[in-house]
Parts: structure tokens; sequence; C-alpha cells
């Protein structure tokens, strides 16, 4: 991190006394999504994260079981989005990196009576409200963890753990496997749970592709889907597509 750029925990209301609360990292929407860059540009990127992100937030202010929504990010336009969905900001340590942001999340919101808190990525569009109801249910105990993988196995694309202070956080490359790894260790008993929606994160072209395919015959993701709609993004897709045969 720069000096002198704080990262900042958008945090929703009050959350003394809830018994859980989901955590959401979002990037800079400056230059995010660089593997995209050769469909959109750096406006259109950042646009698209801001669609997708707001489809997250929609689906996670259904949940019945989220009882706070925070958010984690050093851009300054997540303050407008938070506004828009009713959270508000807390600082966080200037040193601290993605991980450290949401461990120290996770300290804060154990110290103020969450009992579980479940990570969640901005880039998840398809997530829906069913999905998150699954992974934070009753039969969610004490000392474990619920980890969504990608659906390519390697990332993490959900993770509740209970409780929030409870486990090391390792994102990046392979981070399923390491997250299972690290709940063994500590003594964690880990449940993977595979689900369609939270399982499909948006970084390349071909994640581009099935999320038109799939928006195309009817999964929901209303901000995101105008973005598609309103970029013809269909088109330039099927473009890339003759282009790189």
């Amino acid at each position: 991190m720069s000096a002198g750029r704080e990262r900042v925990v958008i945090l929703s209301g009050d959350c003394l006394n809830v018994s859980t609360a989901a955590v959401i990292p979002i990037k800079q929407f400056r230059d995010v999504k660089q593997r995209l860059a050769s469909i959109l540009n750096e406006m259109e990127r950042g646009a698209l994260a801001q669609a997708m992100l707001r489809d997250v937030l929609a689906a996670s202010e259904l949940c019945q079981h989220i009882d706070s929504l925070h958010l984690i990010s050093r851009d300054p336009i997540v303050r407008d989005i938070a506004a828009e969905f009713d959270v508000e900001t807390i600082e966080e340590p200037v040193e601290a990196d993605l991980i450290g942001a949401v461990q120290h999340a996770g300290t804060v919101l154990a110290g103020k009576g969450a009992d579980r808190m479940l990570f969640l990525p901005g880039d998840v569009p398809l997530v829906t409200t069913d999905e998150l109801d699954a992974v934070l249910d009753s039969r969610m105990e004490p000392s474990m963890i619920r980890i969504v993988p990608a659906s390519d196995l390697m990332g993490t694309n959900g993770l509740a753990v209970a409780p929030p202070s409870g486990l090391t956080f390792s994102f990046g490359p392979d981070s399923f496997r390491r997250h299972l790894s690290l709940a063994s260790e500590a003594g964690l008993k880990a449940e993977v749970l595979k689900l369609p929606g939270l399982g499909l994160d948006i970084d390349t072209p071909q994640d581009l592709i099935e999320l038109n395919e799939r928006l195309a015959i009817g999964e929901t993701a209303s901000h995101t889907q105008a973005f598609v709609m309103e970029n013809g993004l269909g088109e330039r897709l099927r473009a890339w597509q003759k282009d790189s045969e």
C-alpha cells in the first residue's frame, strides 16, 4: 500500500449484538479487471465492477441469515455505493493489505458480538439469496467453516467462518485448498458447497462469455444485465471469439 493511502472498512449501521456479518472486499475500480482489457476499456471495466458489486449487495440484503453487511475498500467511489445500501465507514489500519483488512474485520466483528462472518467477493453477480441462505443455514455450527470454491476449484468465492476471528485468511491462487488446510490446522470443521451462481467470478473473457450465456437464459443479475445490454456486450464477445479463432 502506498504511503498516505488509507484502507477503509464499510460497515452497515450498528453491528452490535449481531449473529452473522457479511464482508465484501473491493479493489479500486480504476484499472480493475485487467484481463478483460481486450473487450472492455478502463471505464467500462470499472462500470462492470460496480454493477456486479450492486448485484452482490442486493442478494446479500435479502439473505435472512445476514444481520449486517460490510464492505472493505480503498476506493472512495465505494462510499457512493455504500450510501445506496445504507452502510457506513470505519477506519482500517493504514498498513493492512487485503488479507490483513479482512482479518482485522473478523477481529472487530467478533468483538462486537458477531458469531459468524461470511466473506464474499464483489464479482459474483449471479449469486442468489437462496445460495447465501444455504451457506449460512442453522446447520452451520460453531468452530467450523463453510467454503464455496470458484468453478475451477482454485479460488475462494465464499467463506463463512465461525467464529469470525477463528481462521487465518489466505486469498490468491489456489486459496480454496489453502483455506481447507488452514481450517484443519485451526481445528475447525470444514464443509464444501459447490454453488453455480456464487461459483462464477468474472475475471477473464471466457468468464464473461459464460456470464452472458447464463444471463440470456434468464439467470438474474439486474445491474450486470443492464450493463451487458447497454454496452452491446453479446456482440462484442462474439466478435472477440471470432478474432480469437
